[in-house]
Order: structure tokens, then C-alpha cells, then sequence
């Protein structure tokens, strides 16, 4: 599991939404500077409909018609997907670049329920 955690306290694992308390690695996420912009495709390849984002969505689909994003491009920023709506769920690191399907952020399925900028440093 990976879990994204902003700058704050957390007595507990819980506080994180984690499962148990071992923490096997950490690293710092990159300063990004700027605009967040990034375009989500409901097929692989960047193929299909595609919407663009530049701020936090809690519940991706009240502006984008599919439940599955299947490829993105982060053309600005640092963003977490969240497989649930509402910031729930298991948790997705995207730094700048392209990521033609969703195995290459770590998804086992392309379920996308949320996204969220990394803006907290």
C-alpha cells in the first residue's frame, strides 16, 4: 500500500486510512512550483474522451462520464488519484509526465474515483 500524507501530526495509523503501522519506505515528493494541469483519457494511449483538471475533484464523476481512467498525463504539478470518491481508497502518486495506462501509476484497475493536487510542502 502507499499512502500520501500532508505536512501534520498522525498519533495513529489510522489517521492515515492505513491498515497496520509498518512503514517500509518513505520519500519526499518533488517541489513543484505553478499550475496544477492534468488530463485524464478513458482508454489506454491517451485514446477516447479526455478532460483536463487543474483543481482538486472529490468525485471525478460529476465531470468526467467514466468510472475507469485508463491513461493521464500530468502536464503540470504532482496529483494523487484516489480509487474512491471523496479522497477514499487506495492512494496514487502522478508526477509530471505521461502514464499510457494505468499500471504504469501502480493501479491494478483504472478505477479513479477522486484527484487531488500535492500542494502541501
Amino acid at each position: 500500500m502507499r499512502y500520501i500524507l500532508t505536512r501534520g501530526e498522525y498519533p495513529d495509523y489510522q489517521r492515515w486510512m492505513g491498515y497496520n503501522d509498518t512503514i517500509r519506505s518513505c520519500r519526499i515528493i518533488r517541489h513543484t512550483t505553478g499550475m496544477h494541469r492534468i488530463r485524464v483519457y478513458e482508454r489506454p494511449d491517451f485514446a477516447g474522451q479526455m478532460i483536463e483538471f487543474s483543481e482538486d475533484s472529490p468525485n471525478l464523476s460529476e465531470r468526467f462520464r467514466h468510472r475507469e481512467v485508463h491513461s493521464a498525463n500530468v502536464l503540470d504539478g504532482a496529483w494523487v488519484f484516489y480509487e474512491h470518491p471523496n479522497y477514499r481508497g487506495r492512494q496514487y502518486l502522478l508526477e509530471r509526465g505521461e502514464y499510457r495506462r494505468h499500471t504504469e501509476w501502480g493501479g491494478m484497475q483504472a478505477n479513479v474515483g477522486s484527484l487531488r493536487r500535492v500542494q502541501d510542502f
